[in-house]
């Protein structure tokens, strides 16, 4: 599978990243032989970047993921984790975690950004993957924590990555703004992005993509279905959006990007996982995958042909931004980027234009 490179690093990442939420039985039980089977399939087909967190499933992904890859060619793959959530005793057990994962909660989540915290959060993933070293290490949603993650945290980082103990650092957010601070005023390589440069949300647009272009940084894209409602090829009532029940708007805008996908010959999903890396600054799609089934189905999703011109069509309907890049990652030449980073509009593919498929 193609790589790209995490600019100004020695660390490269594939096309499609596996990423380790569901395994870590987000929102339903996913049994353990299901998990190192979705590790198998995903190593079989190629696939060598693995991210991870202690927040998935108060540490199961992180043990399962370790335990799949422990026996692998250690310089054969990419892992990523992330700091700023401590896992400690719980003094108030209920029995099951309440953030959304199918677990007992004998641990509970500390937010901690502080450079100890830091230390302690890495050697804490460390012992339960069993690997020696993680090749990224991301600040996990410091949303609420600006000061100390910028301050203490990732000053920390860089320090590891500079002795040469990490290989990249950045944040992973659902957010864009603070990404793109992360970029401008600390010593992050690159950013996780969720769910903000999709069919249905280009708001990166305006802030950590010009940022990651204007600084030569890197970005790394998730939540590429945005929960769910751009997994289907034929959205539904009741489908997740941004992890609440998509509104009807919401439903119906994805079914009218659907149609225009249909007769450009491809279908919503291969498009949503294809639209981010549009934008010269996104290197990889990372994907919560289960099992082989969704490994099989995601990697096929992946290599299947997106044309450069439904992105056109999209913009002539209105359907996406008209500052998207215009040509797509399969065909066509990507425009370069103004010196601000953002991206010109072609004339005429937008507003109505007689263009529209």
């Amino acid at each position: 599978m193609h790589q790209r490179s995490i600019q100004h690093t020695s660390v490269s990442l594939t096309a499609l990243g596996f990423g380790g939420s569901v395994i870590g039985n987000l929102y339903r039980l996913t049994p353990a032989a299901d998990a190192a089977a979705a590790v198998d399939a995903a190593w079989e087909a190629g696939l060598r970047y693995f991210d991870t967190a202690p927040h998935y499933g108060l540490g199961l992904s992180e043990r399962r993921l370790g335990a799949a890859l422990r026996d692998r060619p250690r310089d054969e793959y990419v892992v990523s984790s992330k700091v700023g959530r401590l896992l400690v005793p719980n003094e108030a057990p209920r029995g099951v975690d309440s953030e959304g994962f199918v677990v007992r909660d004998d641990l509970r989540r500390q937010w901690d950004f502080s450079r100890d915290g830091v230390l302690r959060s890495i050697e804490d993933t460390l012992q339960r993957t069993g690997l020696d070293r993680l090749d990224i290490v991301y600040l996990h949603d410091p949303d609420d924590h600006w000061r100390q993650a910028a301050d203490e945290a990732m000053p920390a980082l860089a320090e590891l990555r500079d002795q040469g103990m990490i290989g990249a650092i950045g944040a992973g957010m659902n957010q864009s703004a603070m990404l793109a601070r992360f970029l401008r005023e600390t010593a992050a390589d690159v950013v996780m992005l969720a769910g903000r440069y999709t069919l249905l949300d280009q708001s990166a647009l305006d802030d950590v993509l010009p940022a990651a272009a204007e600084l030569g940084k890197s970005v790394v894209a998730a939540g590429v279905f945005n929960s769910g409602l751009l997994s289907r090829d034929q959205p539904a009532e009741g489908m997740k959006h941004d992890y609440q029940d998509a509104p009807p708007e919401l439903v119906a805008r994805a079914l009218a990007i659907a149609r225009v996908c249909e007769a450009h010959g491809t279908t919503l999903p291969a498009a949503a996982i294809s639209f981010p890396t549009t934008h010269p600054s996104v290197i990889n799609v990372t994907l919560g995958m289960r099992d082989r089934a969704q490994v099989t189905q995601n990697v096929e999703l992946q290599r299947s042909a997106v044309p450069g011109a439904l992105w056109d069509d999209l913009r002539c309907h209105g359907l996406i931004r008209p500052d998207v890049l215009t040509t797509g990652s399969t065909q066509g030449t990507a425009e370069r980027p103004a010196p601000d980073g953002r991206f010109a509009a072609h004339d005429g593919t937008h507003g109505g234009s007689s263009r529209c498929r």
